[in-house]
């Protein structure tokens, strides 16, 4: 898997997978076992469209500059989450699914929290990495709750 060449580079992967999961949270909350779940993905996906307009203003902005070693260093395969399901997911790999592609937006949201060169920045980098934390725990405790009610 190739390098990132630039942070126009990371942003737009990164906004890329805000959409993906936005929908992607869309979409399971059509099949949701229960009323509180369904109203979970709901807020997830609103939560995600948020983080791709913070996102794409960073971008617009121009703000954010980092060292041509941190980019290099900055492989796409260590936040990419691979997902070719053949046929309709189960409910369970759905949420399999979402608790890895929460993990791999929260390593990309710590590693540029890291090369953030202003601390609001880096705020703003630390405040996704924990919201895809929390979105990830969410999905643990749903997974584990669908396991052991239908197991």
């Amino acid at each position: 898997m190739e390098n990132f060449n630039s942070i126009e580079e990371i942003l737009d992967f990164a906004i890329k997978n805000e959409i993906r999961a936005a929908e992607f949270y869309e979409e399971l909350s059509g099949q949701a076992k229960t009323k509180s779940m369904k109203e979970a993905f709901e807020k997830f996906s609103r939560e995600e469209r948020g983080h791709e307009a913070r996102l794409k203003k960073i971008k617009e902005e121009g703000k954010f500059k980092a060292s041509n070693k941190d980019i290099i260093d900055m492989k796409m395969s260590d936040y990419l989450v691979k997902s070719n399901p053949k046929g309709k997911m189960t409910y369970q790999d759905a949420l399999i699914l979402a608790m890895k592609r929460e993990k791999a937006a929260y390593k990309l949201y710590k590693r540029l929290e890291k090369t953030a060169p202003t601390p609001d920045l880096k705020k703003i980098f630390k405040k996704l990495a924990n919201e895809e934390a929390n979105h990830k725990m969410n999905f643990e405790i749903e997974y584990d709750d669908f396991i052991y009610t239908d197991n």
